[in-house]
């Protein structure tokens, strides 16, 4: 686990979030109230609640948990089957640390687990057009409830990959005024005249979380890719060393096959367990 853990506070705000994920270059982080766990924020949680201000209304409530002494084995399970990201590590109470899928990728990196990664990896994915504007792509992820796409250009080709990390970052916050008309005679009937009726504009200020209006080309980064004949363990270090999440799967041709996340591995390493009588 990370014991140095990265953590919110509320009552608080969304830009704290967003300013302490930029910094400490993380998806998410548990948040506290008087030194106890009361929450999770993550990444997708700011970009699905664009116009909400404050932490304890962006937050998942009652997050899943560890111990420290639970087994990496468990920890795994929870996160693959709950499809999760990381676990606050809770002792007596406290937040102690976070074990985050990224930690359990270095373990199963150290496992030297031999089998091929073509039964793990997912072979329907949702890509996305170099030239779409990044907040239709925002869009597109959003329904499709994912948090990185491979992105093609108009000949079909793998160009790159973008994340709701690439989108935070290339995301605004825009303040608009905007207005709501409240009748004081909402009671009276349909034959009512407009003209003397009462009626109250009431403006108030909105604070949202936006994308840019640019291309996702000008977003998205190189992409570091798998074939399906990769073992497990090969494609964990790969992750490591190049410090990503997920690894676009290309046919010999260079034809994009699949995605291939690092939570996939979570099964081979669940598997390579129950095999090995753990």
């Amino acid at each position: 686990m990370v014991k140095d853990v990265a953590f919110v506070s509320i009552p608080g705000y969304r830009d704290q979030v967003l300013k302490t994920l930029k910094e400490r270059r993380v998806s998410g982080v548990p948040v506290v109230k008087g030194g106890e766990l009361v929450g999770m924020v993550t990444r997708t949680d700011l970009l699905r609640n664009p116009e909400e201000d404050q932490t304890a209304l962006i937050m998942t409530r009652d997050p899943l948990l560890v111990h420290p002494e639970d087994s990496v084995v468990e920890a795994a399970r929870l996160l693959a089957e709950n499809d999760i990201r990381r676990l606050p590590v809770v002792e007596d109470g406290s937040l102690v640390g976070i074990v985050s899928v990224a930690d359990i990728i270095r373990v199963i990196a150290d496992l030297e687990i031999k089998r091929s990664i073509e039964r793990y990896f997912e072979k329907a994915t949702v890509a996305l057009w170099d030239e779409m504007p990044l907040p239709v792509a925002g869009a597109v992820m959003e329904y499709a409830d994912v948090q990185a796409s491979p992105v093609l250009n108009s000949d079909l080709n793998l160009v790159g990959i973008i994340s709701d990390r690439d989108l935070i970052n290339a995301s605004i916050i825009e303040d608009s005024v905007e207005m709501a008309n409240m009748s004081a005679a909402s009671d009276e009937d349909e034959w009512t005249w407009e003209s003397t009726r009462d009626t109250l504009n009431f403006y108030y200020g909105v604070s949202r979380i936006a994308l840019r209006k640019i291309p996702v080309k000008q977003a998205m980064v190189p992409a570091v890719t798998a074939i399906k004949s990769n073992e497990v363990s090969e494609c964990a270090r790969l992750m490591m060393r190049s410090k990503i999440d997920q690894l676009p799967v290309v046919t010999a041709h260079q034809k994009l096959a699949g995605m291939l996340k690092d939570s996939d591995l979570l099964w081979a390493l669940i598997e390579h367990s129950l095999e090995a009588g753990n």
